[in-house]
């Protein structure tokens, strides 16, 4: 609704339209989808790799009392972990959002 200087309420009109998600619209979604999963999976070795490493410098570091080095560890750890939590929850992350938009 909009009201106007002389007081009077105008009703503007929503017109939706009528345009949803739909699994024949382009060709090739079965392979972009099999790309995406790929992605999905390297970015979760990826991540995997990225602990371990973390791990392994944050012992050592400690071990041997550099703790700038052990900070960094901590700090790989944290992030190789976060990512697989954002990677492993992409799919739930997406449909919530897209859902959330399409009750706007």
């Amino acid at each position: 609704m909009s009201r106007l200087a002389s007081g009077l309420v105008v009703r503007l009109p929503f017109a939706d339209p009528g345009i949803s998600p739909n699994q024949d619209g382009l060709p090739g979604l079965a392979v972009i989808r099999q790309i995406v999963g790929a992605l999905l999976t390297w970015g979760l070795v990826a991540c995997v790799a990225g602990l371990v490493v973390s791990v392994i410098v944050w012992a050592i570091a400690r071990q041997q009392g550099n703790y700038g080095a052990a900070s960094g560890g901590k700090t790989g750890v944290l992030i190789a972990a976060g990512g697989a939590l954002l990677i492993g929850g992409a799919n739930a992350i997406v449909a919530f959002f897209s859902g959330l938009g399409g009750q706007i």
